[in-house]
């Protein structure tokens, strides 16, 4: 079969082309940035393109064109800089539907969420519920799938988050800890998606695909933590209050590009609970789900799982301590124009040029440290931040190389600076 799987290299969506192709379909990847999937999944076909931009049908149907199925693994968690939740879930999907219709495509795949529903006030589960409304209104062999807490061996997101607070050091930090959970393998989402786009489940029917029992959250950290390979912890509650506050710098954070899984709308789901009705699929499935403890089982953790737990919390402090060391730099020169330039004036160069480059450099700082914050931007400000760096120190060498015995080391703790934006430079990544 040819397949369109939309959001093919996230979460859920990497692992359904993988399967999918393992089945032997020929398959076909949809997302905005396509680089990445390419070098990964060569045995695709990639599209590059935005879902929030194909709100019509004729936007589709050169798409769709020739695809006996679609499953759509695309979606965001809340509004952003990158994301329209209403365009995505809704508005996007409608007009998907439309052009499978007229183009003759047999079956569809939607893969929803647990608690998706119309009249919710979080704008996640009620646009996901709005997408579903329109497949389950189409006249397509449509199924739709609504995942728990999805469990993969890659990891973003609330996933990563799950790890990194699982390997905190000491005791296991969590809001809302009893609040119930029901996970599910990526690779039980993927087994749905192939009996679906090849006929082996009762048309127009929606599946909640979680495990059988729920749990408290606790436990999903406890058992992270003891599949992470770490000593046993205690569980601590953290105050509801400081979860609130959490969210609402997420928030911001999520304003200049930053997808951090503390955001509200997160919170929001976990207030509610994270749990399913298991029970219409295992009976058409003839056997329930993996739980949490089959599916950590399958994907043993090494080395580099507990490195990337232990680091991915340390990622907004390297960027928040990136950002307020170039800034405070940028603002002290500023504060300090003519004492910075009688340094350069004093090692032979004109009052004229020392003014200019003192000047010139505080911007330059100013800007790198506005700059790395803004996610679109930070790639560039860090490399910015590199040629700068070494470009100071090479300057110092040549003009002033006695303030490489400054007893206070103005110039050698530039080294360390630098090496702190070589590690954001490596972490940079989201997926």
């Amino acid at each position: 079969m040819k397949i369109l799987v939309l959001g093919g290299y996230g979460l859920i969506g990497d692992a359904v082309v993988g399967r999918l192709l393992r089945d032997g379909h020929h398959v076909s990847g949809l997302g905005r940035d396509i680089r990445d999937a390419q070098r990964r999944r060569p045995a695709a076909r990639w599209i590059a393109a935005d879902m929030s931009e194909l709100l019509a049908a004729e936007d589709w149907l050169p798409v769709v064109a020739g695809m006996d199925a679609v499953v759509n693994a695309a979606g965001a968690l809340q509004d952003g800089p990158r994301d329209r939740l209403d365009a995505v879930h809704r508005g996007s999907v409608a007009a998907l539907v439309e052009a499978c219709e007229r183009a003759g495509v047999s079956r569809f795949a939607q893969i929803s969420a647990v608690g998706a529903d119309l009249s919710s006030a979080d704008v996640f589960f009620s646009t996901k519920a709005q997408g579903d409304k329109a497949v389950a209104s189409s006249s397509l062999e449509w199924t739709i799938l609504r995942p728990g807490l999805v469990i993969a061996s890659a990891a973003y997101g609330g996933t990563a988050l799950l790890r990194a607070l699982a390997a905190f050091p000491g005791f296991i930090p969590a809001v809302m800890p009893r609040q119930p959970i029901q996970t599910v393998a990526a690779t039980d989402v993927a087994e749905a998606v192939s009996r679906a786009v090849t006929g082996s489940l009762p048309l127009r029917s929606v599946f909640d695909l979680v495990e059988t029992e729920a749990r408290p959250l606790a436990d999903v950290l406890l058992a992270f933590r003891g599949w992470l390979g770490l000593p046993r912890a205690r569980v601590v509650p953290v105050p509801a209050i400081v979860g609130r506050l959490a969210a609402v710098l997420a928030d911001g954070l999520g304003r200049l590009g930053w997808r951090s899984p503390l955001r509200s709308a997160a919170l929001a789901a976990l207030a509610r609970g994270v749990t399913g009705d298991a029970e219409p699929w295992n009976q058409v499935a003839g056997q329930p789900l993996q739980p949490l403890e089959a599916t950590l089982t399958a994907m043993p953790a090494h080395v580099q799982e507990r490195w990337f737990a232990r680091l991915w919390l340390l990622k907004p402090i390297v960027f928040a301590v990136l950002s307020l060391f170039w800034l405070v730099s940028g603002i002290v020169g500023l504060a300090r124009l003519d004492a910075a330039a009688d340094i350069l004036v004093s090692h032979g160069l004109s009052p004229t040029l020392a003014f200019a480059m003192v000047l010139a450099g505080s911007v330059a700082d100013i800007a790198l440290g506005a700059a790395v914050l803004v996610r679109s931007f930070a790639h560039l400000a860090l490399v910015a931040m590199i040629a700068i760096t070494l470009l100071y120190l090479a300057g110092a060498t040549v003009f002033a190389p006695d303030l490489w015995l400054d007893p206070l080391g103005a110039i050698i703790k530039a080294v360390p600076a630098l090496c702190l934006v070589l590690v954001a430079l490596a972490m940079l990544d989201e997926r």
